[in-house]
């Protein structure tokens, strides 16, 4: 029997290019304990650039010629082609949890692992991913949004209420873009800065928090939260330098001490009713805040969670009982059927 063929695509256009491409080789390590599928590599774009083009990654790990995915979903180039039976988005960032590989993978009707992109789009931004917590009554911490920095005296107005305020562009992700402002003539240049990267910011009041992450995911038809693990990180802003430098004093723990059943449950229960109502699906990882005075407060959705030697995400799921290699062999099996 010929093997099925699985794209794995990996790196993008945005600021978390390189993080991808950790995260891909866990990925590609577990696709090929698999056994079953042969794994063709291919990666998107450059950092620090618009550079969309795809390119082959030769088995050495060398960068190969450019290829494209065609409408009778083959991978063409200038020299091969394969016939494509899946693929995994390993994107952090656009175009991957932006949803635009989604949407034309669904167009040329090519299955693929993760959320779709409408769920992709809805969390990715964290002005619409608040817009729905909030009508799904999960709390989650004041906020104004703008939409322009002629919108500053909304983002004065809720500083004026609650002292310190995260800035943040709403369209990134590994806190690129993210400004705390402790001073109030501190703002205007954090607004401006957040600019630069989103075409809408969100500003929201900071807290003084234990900063916990839930592995949901679904597996045999259930949709299961894990228990919370935790980010302990010295700076107390968790920044890029802070997730990714190998000099980061930032350490993780895979189950948060000294957390009550009660907390527990709550954050379990709101992490599961997020994922079903915004119709996230195969994974997610989905993180809070729990204040010093005992308040939950659900702070974003990341649609495709990192697997970086670091990435809480299969640790989380390997603790509650489920094999990574398991979950997503499971997936691919009943997609390609």
């Amino acid at each position: 029997m010929n093997k099925k063929n699985i794209l794995l695509l990996c790196g993008g256009s945005g600021t978390e290019h390189e993080v991808s491409l950790v995260s891909a080789k866990f990925l590609e390590k577990n696709l090929q304990e698999i056994g079953l599928y042969n794994v063709i590599k291919v990666e998107i774009g450059k950092p620090k650039t618009t550079d969309k083009t795809f390119r082959l990654i030769n088995a050495d790990g060398s960068i190969g010629q450019t290829v494209e995915i065609n409408s009778k979903r083959q991978l063409v180039g200038s020299n091969i082609l394969f016939d494509l039976h899946y693929v995994v988005p390993c994107i952090h960032g656009p175009p991957g949890e932006t949803g635009e590989i989604q949407t034309y993978l669904e167009l040329i009707n090519l299955p693929y692992f993760g959320c779709g992109p409408e769920a992709s789009i809805i969390c990715f931004n964290k002005v619409t991913s608040k817009l729905w917590f909030n009508a799904l009554d999960i709390p989650n911490t004041p906020f104004e949004f703008l939409t322009s920095i002629e919108d500053a005296p909304k983002a004065h107005k809720l500083m004026d209420l609650h002292s310190k305020v995260f800035v943040k562009a709403a369209s990134q992700g590994s806190s690129v873009g993210c400004y705390q402002v402790f001073k109030k003539d501190e703002l205007d240049t954090a607004l401006k800065n957040a600019f630069k990267y989103s075409e809408y910011v969100l500003v929201e009041k900071m807290v003084t928090a234990r900063e916990l992450e839930i592995s949901t995911y679904e597996f045999d038809g259930v949709i299961h939260a894990s228990v919370p693990g935790e980010i302990n990180c010295p700076s107390a802003f968790y920044s890029y330098e802070e997730k990714y430098d190998p000099k980061s004093k930032t350490t993780t723990e895979i189950v948060a001490p000294g957390l009550t059943t009660d907390i527990v449950e709550s954050m379990r229960a709101y992490a599961i009713k997020a994922f079903k109502a915004l119709k996230l699906r195969h994974q997610s990882r989905i993180d809070f805040f729990y204040t010093d005075d005992g308040k939950i407060y659900l702070n974003e959705i990341n649609t495709f969670p990192g697997a970086t030697p670091i990435s809480m995400f299969p640790k989380m799921m390997e603790n509650n009982g489920h094999s990574y290699l398991t979950f997503i062999s499971t997936i691919i099996k009943k997609d390609i059927l």
